[in-house]
């Protein structure tokens, strides 16, 4: 059978690049076992047990998930120690206790003492939970927030008495690193993530509560940290990819995107110096994340471009408007060219894809495929 390139792949399409994907891999692994601190990665992004499993090489396998079809596919995949990152509602303790039947430790989140109690009602017959509470350290999104820490005991407590509940510990996510761009003040952020889930921590311990899993992370800040003292794991993510948005912020640097979208120009508009790809909003996503500090990048840029800041400018539904801040050269770019547009958000960007086409730029140069990794989407 012929080597497939990805000149005959369908457009738009998910291109990975396995060789930045294993760097980027080996990067943060090795990061976070020099810190002595566990690797729980936030497979949201990759949502695929093949990159899953490189993930978690040289670690104990645990991961993190954002939807329970995640958490039932990765459990499928082999899985057994997943922490189910969003908030739990009552309606879907059952699910969650199908999955833990079978072997499984899912665990879950709340910042909720209502829900808290709900969990320790359902845990009955023989079955049980292991939760997290969750800790705003300044995102402003989930989480008690810090440094009140309203009702922290209050939840605590009833986690902590309930029979077959295990009140695994606290977790919280720096989300607000994502608009820092200098990395003293990633640094910063990653400190104030630390000092608030550590003494969320420090105040169950002096209550006489037990806090074995201390859980931060964000890429930025697992990345930029200076102190890990006191959090047992990080939950990075988008650090399996890489975007532009990662570029910006210094998290990675230009050669260390590995996700692209392959897309086919299917039209030329001189009169505005544009041109338009098969890559639109569904294809790309209306992420604007990168914009806060380039501007220029659009709904992403196009990779080895001819012309200076060539990015998606604008998107509908299926079109993608390439424009540039010099003139286009349509000779080399004539219809039916491929060109590859490096995402704003990669996890998002995935989203729209039931698969990755995986191409590896240190045996060809990235032209042909070499593989296919599967990846779960839905809820």
């Amino acid at each position: 059978m012929a080597t497939q390139t990805i000149d005959d792949l369908p457009t738009p399409a998910l291109i990975l690049d396995r060789a930045i994907l294993r760097r980027n891999l080996k990067r943060m692994s090795e990061r976070l076992s020099k810190a002595g601190v566990m690797l729980r990665p936030h497979l949201k992004t990759a949502k695929s047990v093949q990159i899953g499993r490189m993930a978690v090489e040289g670690h104990d396998g645990r991961i993190t998930v954002s939807t329970l079809a995640e958490a039932r596919y990765f459990a499928e995949g082999g899985f057994t120690d997943i922490l189910y990152g969003v908030s739990v509602v009552p309606s879907k303790l059952a699910a969650v206790t199908e999955i833990r039947r079978k072997g499984v430790n899912l665990r879950v989140v709340t910042d909720n003492l209502d829900v808290a109690r709900a969990i320790a009602a359902a845990a009955k017959d023989g079955d049980t939970f292991s939760v997290l509470i969750e800790i705003d350290s300044g995102a402003g999104r989930a989480g008690l927030p810090w440094p009140a820490l309203p009702g922290l005991l209050d939840i605590a407590r009833v986690l902590h008495q309930a029979p077959g509940v295990d009140l695994a510990g606290l977790m919280t996510h720096a989300g607000q690193s994502y608009h820092q761009n200098t990395p003293d003040g990633i640094a910063a952020v990653a400190e104030q993530e630390r000092l608030a889930i550590t003494g969320a921590a420090e105040k169950l311990r002096a209550a006489g509560i037990p806090c074995p899993i201390v859980s931060a992370g964000s890429t930025p800040t697992a990345m930029h940290s200076k102190n890990f003292s006191g959090i047992t794991e990080m939950r990075p993510g988008v650090y399996v990819f890489n975007d532009l948005d990662q570029e910006l912020i210094g998290s990675c640097g230009a050669g260390d995107l590995a996700l692209s979208v392959l897309a086919s120009v299917i039209g030329h508009y001189p009169h505005r110096n544009q041109m338009l790809i098969d890559a639109g909003a569904l294809a790309l996503s209306k992420d604007i994340s990168a914009q806060e500090f380039q501007p220029k990048v659009g709904y992403g840029t196009i990779v080895d471009a001819p012309a200076k800041d060539m990015a998606v400018v604008a998107c509908s539904q299926e079109h993608g408007f390439v424009g540039s801040d010099d003139p286009i050269p349509y000779g080399t770019m004539p219809v039916g060219t491929r060109v590859r547009v490096l995402p704003n958000h990669a996890c998002i960007t995935a989203s729209a894809y039931d698969r990755y086409y995986v191409v590896d730029s240190d045996l060809d140069g990235g032209k042909s495929v070499v593989d296919v990794y599967d990846r779960i989407n839905g809820w």
